[in-house]
């Protein structure tokens, strides 16, 4: 209920920001040359010549219903979920989030993988390691990778991968069904780019949380009753400290689902950050409305999702 709340008040909120900009938004439709009886036309398309309340309900009832724009002979439907009419490069606002989402879900599940698995395992590495040689380097090695910015990450990557080295070919989309090896070319860059700086946080945060469970007295008990040490680390620290862990990664991967700007920039990839980046240059207000209600969407379905999984590891949270 809460959810449903939240996602209510994010459609009002994003819908009436990006609506209350001192633009016209149906000047912006056409170029210099634009008559004021095709501006005027235009904004009768779009709806832009009803009251702000009218316009919400409408945009509303076009995510779950459809809508159609414009009157008599010039009218044209928009199926649910309408998202809107981008005029500036002439289709629906929802066909083109289609097509640029399906990039940046494999850019972030790629990624989310890597450092899950980099990361947590470094971390009880160095939790089990705790004060020798190897912790220490670990420990500044992931202080290194998480004070270097992403775009440096991915330029090095570029720079000296592609362009010196010439281990692979410059970066060049296609999709998994279309060339399968192309795609892992094109993807590995951006997966470790991003990897490498989140892998650094969540080493750091397992193994503060491996360090404080460690010194529980269950833990001490499970070792006295003569449990193997993988069990004990597994089954019992590693699980106490996960809470923390999960929070930090649902909400980590909802952010890079709602697009990994800088990263897409970098390596040409056609995802959502980059649709949202050219929606602004080109003030394409649908669009920038919409990527913004989707990228929110995430942030707070992954909340949800997170509080659920806290029944899952902790035996101490129970759903009711």
């Amino acid at each position: 209920m809460l959810m449903v709340f939240m996602l209510t008040i994010l459609s009002i909120v994003t819908f009436l920001l990006f609506n209350a900009v001192p633009t016209d938004p149906a000047r912006l439709t056409c170029g210099k040359t634009c008559s004021p009886a095709t501006i005027e036309a235009n904004r009768i398309r779009l709806g832009l010549d009803q009251p702000l309340i009218s316009q919400y309900l409408e945009w509303i009832k076009g995510i779950f219903a459809g809508r159609t724009y414009g009157s008599g002979t010039a009218t044209f439907n928009c199926d649910a979920p309408c998202l809107g009419y981008s005029f500036r490069n002439g289709e629906q606002v929802t066909d083109m989030i289609l097509t640029s989402l399906p990039v940046t879900i494999y850019l972030a599940i790629g990624a989310f993988v890597l450092w899950m698995v980099g990361g947590i395992s470094t971390g009880i590495y160095a939790a089990r390691k705790k004060g020798k040689w190897q912790d220490r380097a670990i420990m500044g090695a992931t202080l290194v990778g998480y004070s270097l910015p992403v775009f440096f990450i991915g330029i090095l990557m570029l720079i000296f991968v592609v362009v010196r080295w010439n281990i692979l070919p410059y970066p060049s989309y296609v999709g998994p069904n279309v060339d399968t090896l192309q795609f892992l070319q094109t993807m590995i860059l951006p997966w470790i780019s991003l990897a490498i700086l989140y892998a650094a946080y969540y080493t750091r945060l397992t193994r503060s949380q491996m360090l404080d469970t460690m010194s529980e007295d269950y833990i001490r008990t499970a070792r006295a009753k003569g449990l193997p040490e993988k069990t004990v680390l597994r089954k019992h620290a590693l699980r106490a400290g996960l809470t923390p862990i999960v929070t930090s990664a649902g909400l980590d991967l909802a952010g890079l689902l709602g697009g990994a700007v800088i990263t897409e920039y970098i390596f040409g990839l056609p995802g959502l950050g980059r649709l949202a980046i050219g929606a602004v240059t080109e003030y394409d207000l649908p669009t920038i409305t919409a990527t913004t209600l989707v990228a929110a969407t995430f942030i707070i379905v992954a909340n949800i999702v997170v509080d659920l999984l806290y029944a899952a590891i902790d035996p101490r949270v129970r759903l009711q």
